[in-house]
């Protein structure tokens, strides 16, 4: 009697693992029409008839999983050709920075020579480039596709006899992948876009200088002519004079602007300046322009700020920005410059515990930049649409201290209440005055950002790291 207790609990044992296993299969197998169903009209048979054995469907998934698998090994095979053969460099990097894998292009464009993918390294020890484990590093922290340029000198391991390495341009292309840990990283040259781009500038500054002398004559000529004629005959010579001065002016920015390309090797001349100081006089530079138009200046920010930089380019940077402020504000709209000390620390040296940034915020009285401009505000000759169009929202100033303010709004106001505003039509510039600010910016290790204002109008904002 035990005997048969026994048999028949092992029966209903071996019967429960045989209807999971079968249930763990019909998953595994559904969706590929492995289990044979019954033909419409056929006789109803046996339910150990209807499905295959265990050990037919078992075979016949090892046989569609082997297929499956030889296809994914062909397209896997396929892409990695693709990506070899592809005049773009790619890389990849594990959880712990080591250089799994890399293409052709990727090795040419770091002097990568004789590595071994299945012996993985660090990327540090392959490649001497800090930018390039940086870029990696934030796009893993910051989870998200990250991008910049460096000059990257090509000296690796095996080839650490050059002593005089050319530098190459990069753009890199980091981006976290699926599992989190790995990143890959998409490489591509810019040198030839960069001798490209020099050509250009030297191009262009060769004709500034030709033009320079001619230009100089037909003004001296003109002038000449303007005291000596009447009426209207001084009226053609007004306009050739006015004519050849746009002309001089528009020469003269690209000299200057081809000189701070080429003098980014030199030291500034460095001293230092009260901020405030150097705001207020660009602004009364730019005053009668403004008191015709009805436009103050709100000033929010210290009284004092002493800063250590050089001083004639920082004026230059806030007229030309004060300027196309003036441009493009409407009659009787404020113009807002804030200034203000923030911590970044990001910035932070071993040789120091704190780094501080001044930031200039500049919002003008317009409608702000179309955003199919907002890319390219700071390239050369790039001008945007006058009108700016976009729906402009009521713009407000916030409440700010007498003491600040009555720098430049109140010696505005009082110089503003006889004067009838002209009506507002934006003069067309020659497209350089921003891409000259943005170099005496970079020149100071500074960035500068345009934007548009939620409350309306151009937004741009400088950060320039305050020297000790």
């Amino acid at each position: 009697m035990e005997f048969l207790l026994g048999l028949g609990v092992g029966c209903l044992a071996l019967l429960i693992y045989r209807m999971r296993l079968l249930n763990t299969l019909e998953k595994a197998t559904r969706g590929q029409n492995l289990i044979r169903q019954p033909e419409l009209g056929s006789p109803p048979q046996a339910e150990d008839s209807q499905a295959l054995s265990v050990t037919s469907q078992l075979l016949r998934t090892l046989e569609i999983l082997r297929e499956n698998n030889q296809a994914l090994e062909a397209q896997l095979a396929d892409w990695e050709t693709i990506i070899n053969k592809a005049p773009i460099g790619y890389l990849q990097v594990d959880e712990d920075n080591q250089l799994i894998w890399s293409n052709a292009s990727a090795m040419n464009l770091l002097d990568i020579q004789g590595y071994d993918m299945n012996e993985p390294r660090l990327l540090l020890e392959v490649v001497r480039s800090y930018d390039l484990d940086s870029l990696i590093e934030q796009a893993r922290s910051q989870e998200k596709a990250c991008q910049r340029e460096w000059n990257h000198y090509p000296v690796s391991v095996e080839v650490a006899n050059v002593t005089s390495p050319t530098a190459h341009l990069l753009r890199g292309y980091a981006m976290p992948l699926q599992d989190g840990k790995q990143v890959g990283v998409i490489l591509e040259s810019r040198d030839e876009a960069q001798k490209l781009s020099q050509q250009r500038d030297r191009w262009t500054s060769d004709v500034a200088h030709e033009l320079k002398t001619p230009l100089t004559s037909i003004r001296l000529v003109a002038e000449t002519l303007q005291s000596r004629l009447e009426p209207p005959l001084r009226t053609w010579v007004d306009r050739l004079l006015k004519e050849t001065l746009r002309l001089s002016t528009l020469v003269q920015e690209i000299l200057d602007l081809s000189h701070l390309e080429t003098a980014g090797a030199r030291p500034l001349k460095l001293n230092y300046i009260n901020l405030p100081d150097l705001i207020r006089s660009a602004w009364l530079t730019l005053e009668p322009i403004a008191v015709s138009k009805h436009i103050i200046l709100s000033y929010q920010g210290p009284d004092q700020l002493r800063f250590q930089g050089e001083e004639a380019r920082l004026h230059r940077v806030f007229v030309n920005l004060l300027d196309n402020s003036i441009k493009y504000t409407l009659p009787e709209r404020p113009i807002l410059l804030q200034v203000s000390l923030i911590q970044d620390p990001t910035l932070i040296t071993p040789n120091q515990t704190t780094a501080t940034i001044v930031q200039i915020d500049l919002i003008d009285g317009g409608t702000g930049f179309p955003l199919d401009d907002l890319p390219f505000v700071f390239e050369r000759f790039y001008r945007a649409d006058p009108s700016r169009a976009r729906t402009l929202e009521p713009f407000t100033v916030p409440q700010v201290t007498q003491s600040p303010e009555s720098l430049f709004a109140k010696a505005t106001q009082t110089i503003t209440q006889d004067i009838t505003p002209i009506p507002f039509q934006p003069s067309s510039g020659s497209g350089l005055g921003l891409a000259i600010v943005r170099q005496i910016v970079e020149l100071h290790k500074g960035t500068i950002t345009a934007r548009n204002h939620p409350e309306g109008g151009a937004w741009m904002q400088i950060r320039l790291p305050q020297r000790q």
